[in-house]
């Protein structure tokens, strides 16, 4: 019998994160063709705290809280000519569980959930690999590398020219490659000269029963008066600081020229003393961590995505859609979500363009009704995480186990 190593930079359990939505979602898929061993790393005791609950569930499990700082990383990745990325989450334990398991295991799958974790593929793994990129990490830290002080500039182009080294090593190893859009797809093909038969996008879902304006949700107690602009996300990701930081700073001042009410409400853990800081501004408030952003979700007037730098499908994006809300979404954050401009969001190419469309949204209530409405029916027709995954049956090559007992 076929059984599967999946293998996860972060601990996907439970679905409370943008990448660990997808994880969470690839892993429960995976589990319905075959036993599954999960291997990852946990940010903190939080996230060790899932692990008990996490493990009825799978034929093994080992989690391992990372606890290497990043400048040891760095000074580890300078010495050995590697990725920084790859160095943060270099492990001597995960390698001997990876090891262990192949060794006392049938396992016929590999299962990589981002980049950083294929060097843990044993050299001499001779079963099917799949290989879940997400995004062309490489691409985002060339990106990087025309901004700040002339280190960090050295660091990022140095990250990006390695780290496009090793994705195409990896990819040519791998029977396939997965990217969260096809515009990421296409760019990988481009850059390391695979074709479509080994390159593919499989896109991400959303729970449109969990994230559902009709489910009984509790409402959240202290909300900030006034019209409600929000933005969710984990706020210790540098995209999503640069994009609050934009939007308090340079759209805020002109929305509340039209609405003296209106309030940006940045909700997600973990927010930078940066983040912390746009409080401090007029019509700005930081939650933090929240209890359920759907709550949040439910009490805004608009949702706004204004990343300037964004790669594949922004789950923020598609939740809002979910909850039948007005989405003003920037280029970079709705490229990835095939959704018509004007019919189910709203897509501002610059902050000119974001202040006109989240003042129009404010000023006519049944426009942005009816854009909510219409964004919530698209999402439930095409972002289903059945339908979206279905394509990894043909690329694991495995009789689920319920059609094997038959």
């Amino acid at each position: 019998m076929a059984e599967i190593l999946f293998l996860a930079h972060r601990i996907p359990w439970p679905a409370d994160r943008g990448d660990k939505i997808r994880s969470y979602h690839i892993l429960q898929y995976l589990s319905h063709l075959a036993p599954v061993h999960v291997g990852s790393f946990a940010d903190d005791d939080r996230d060790m705290g899932f692990v008990p609950e996490m493990e009825p569930n799978f034929a093994s499990v080992y989690t391992e809280k990372r606890i290497k700082p990043q400048w040891k990383a760095g000074l580890q990745a300078l010495r050995s000519g590697s990725p920084v990325s790859l160095e943060s989450f270099a492990s001597p334990g995960m390698r001997d569980w990876v090891k262990t398991t192949i060794a006392a295991r049938p396992v016929s799958h590999i299962f990589v959930f981002s980049g950083q974790m294929a060097q843990y593929i044993p050299d001499d793994f001779d079963g099917r690999i799949i290989m879940d990129f997400v995004d062309v990490d490489s691409a985002k830290f060339e990106s990087y590398a025309g901004e700040g002080g002339a280190f960090m500039r050295w660091i990022n182009k140095r990250e990006g020219r390695l780290l496009s080294v090793f994705e195409k090593e990896i990819a040519a190893r791998a029977d396939a490659s997965l990217f969260v859009s096809e515009a990421e797809a296409a760019l990988f093909r481009q850059r390391s000269g695979l074709g479509a038969d080994r390159v593919m996008p499989l896109g991400n879902g959303i729970d449109t029963i969990s994230y559902d304006p009709l489910t009984d949700i509790k409402p959240v107690k202290g909300l900030p008066k006034g019209k409600r602009i929000m933005f969710t996300g984990q706020m210790d990701y540098r995209p999503n600081v640069e994009a609050v930081d934009d939007f308090a700073r340079n759209a805020m001042p002109a929305i509340l020229q039209h609405h003296k009410d209106a309030k940006f409400v940045i909700v997600g853990r973990n927010p930078t003393e940066a983040v912390k800081a746009l409080a401090k501004l007029p019509g700005v408030v930081v939650t933090g961590a929240v209890d359920d952003v759907r709550g949040w979700l439910m009490a805004a007037d608009v949702v706004v995505a204004p990343l300037r730098i964004a790669r594949g499908i922004q789950n923020k994006v598609l939740e809002a859609m979910a909850m039948a809300k007005p989405v003003v979404a920037s280029t970079a954050a709705a490229e990835g979500i095939e959704a018509q401009d004007g019919v189910h969001f709203h897509i501002a190419a610059n902050v000119e363009q974001e202040i006109s469309k989240v003042c129009a949204l404010l000023d006519d209530v049944e426009v942005a009704k009816r854009l909510g409405i219409s964004a919530r029916l698209h999402v439930t027709d095409h972002y289903g995480w059945d339908g979206q995954l279905a394509p990894l049956r043909a690329l694991m090559n495995i009789h689920p186990l319920a059609e094997a007992a038959e």
